[in-house]
């Protein structure tokens, strides 16, 4: 798990900083209001989805699959409702602020899941190794 917390940290900070030099370059026209918003959901929830991933696989090496497709239902599921909430609260009106939304929506969707699937695939298979091996 700390290994995990260090590349997710490192992860966060580079891509944070990354958005950070955006928006001071460009403001408001590539970077909408939310970002921050959106990186903390996105953040958590991979936090979120990873231990219970690890909490799985700790029970049984078997159930890295299942952890998997649990997690990614999980992500998919609650980003589906904040893009539905954003968007019932007025996000539609926004014009431009729409599309840089959901640009900025899918740009941490991606980035994030694509981080979870690294983390989850290089931080559990050796402690699934570990724990076959004893049994």
């Amino acid at each position: 798990m700390i290994r995990f917390l260090r590349q997710f940290f490192l992860f966060g900070g580079v891509l944070g900083a990354l958005l950070y030099v955006l928006h001071l370059l460009y403001g408001p026209a590539i970077i909408h209001r939310y970002m921050g918003l959106l990186f903390g959901f996105m953040a958590g929830l991979t936090f979120l989805i990873y231990s219970l991933t690890a909490r799985l696989v700790a029970v049984s090496p078997t159930n890295l699959g299942i952890g998997y497709l649990i997690g990614m239902t999980v992500r998919m599921l609650t980003s589906l409702a904040l893009v539905t909430v954003h968007l019932a609260r007025g996000g539609a009106q926004e014009g431009r602020g729409l599309w840089t939304f959901l640009g900025a929506f899918f740009l941490l969707y991606f980035s994030w899941a694509g981080f979870e699937i690294w983390a989850i695939f290089s931080n559990l298979r050796p402690i699934s190794k570990k724990q076959v091996a004893q049994t």
